[in-house]
């Protein structure tokens, strides 16, 4: 029996992550946000392959504008992916999306952070803090001579910090990288400094032969080992064929043995 590691529990909608709850499947659409019908059609095809929580993109006003139309049409939370711009994040609380991903180092600023956690705060809709080897900053690329797991756990913890300063634990991470050794370990790294539920994904994964196998290494790695939460696999598909490839292994590693929830 796995022991799973102890981590808060947060909510998503009506989906539990975290805590005792079973590791959960997640998506994103592949569609233009602003095209409704589009975007509601390939959700309804997610749900059915057994996705139970959506991202979509907002890189623009327009498609945060249609967040409250999109939601009205599905059933499983919808979550918001939101980069830099924090007005984005506002008005997609406000549309009534049931969670962000939003880096709080990357929008400008504590007072519009604390602007956005205001916000979060009336309906406690959880943040996924998204770290990404591709991505990191560039005092800690220098630093380590490029993308490491170090580099990757301190950029993590400087988001969290800024989150937790302003009194919001309602937190998800994430920490994805294309290779499956440097996201294993540095999830392995982040797990014993914090209990935050983990969201688990192997970034750029590839195709679905070559991304499902380096999806099953990191993730199923993680895994069998009591760590992550929440999984999504990426793959340059179809993200019906994400969904299909995640299931089995949420199923095989969420029956808990010594976990629970820390509120």
């Amino acid at each position: 029996m796995i022991s799973r590691r102890r981590t808060r529990q947060l909510q998503v909608g009506p989906v539990k992550i975290g805590g005792d709850a079973p590791v959960t499947v997640q998506s994103m659409t592949k569609t233009d946000t602003r095209d409704v019908e589009a975007t509601v059609d390939q959700i309804w095809a997610l749900e059915a392959a057994g996705c139970e929580i959506v991202r979509v993109a907002v890189p623009v006003r327009e498609a945060a504008e249609r967040l409250a139309a999109i939601k009205k049409q599905i059933r499983i939370p919808l979550v918001a992916d939101i980069h830099f711009n924090y007005k984005l994040a506002l008005l997609a609380l406000d549309q009534g999306v049931d969670g962000l991903r939003l880096n709080p180092g990357n929008i400008g600023g504590k007072p519009f952070v604390m602007e956005v956690v205001r916000r979060a705060q009336e309906r406690r809709i959880p943040i996924r803090i998204g770290v990404n080897a591709g991505s990191l900053e560039k005092d800690l690329l220098a630093r380590d001579g490029g993308p490491t797991a170090r580099g990757m756990v301190d950029s993590a913890l400087r988001h969290i910090r800024i989150l937790e300063e302003c009194g919001y634990p309602e937190m998800k991470i994430s920490l994805k990288a294309s290779d499956p050794a440097m996201m294993i370990e540095a999830y392995r790294m982040l797990a014993d400094q914090v209990d935050y539920p983990f969201h688990l994904g192997v970034t750029e994964a590839g195709t679905p032969t070559a991304g499902t196998v380096k999806s099953a290494v990191g993730i199923g790695t993680l895994l069998s080992e009591g760590i992550g939460d929440t999984i999504r696999v990426s793959l340059s598909a179809d993200p019906v064929e994400e969904v299909r490839v995640g299931p089995g292994w949420a199923w095989r590693f969420s029956r808990p043995s010594g976990s629970g929830s820390r509120g």
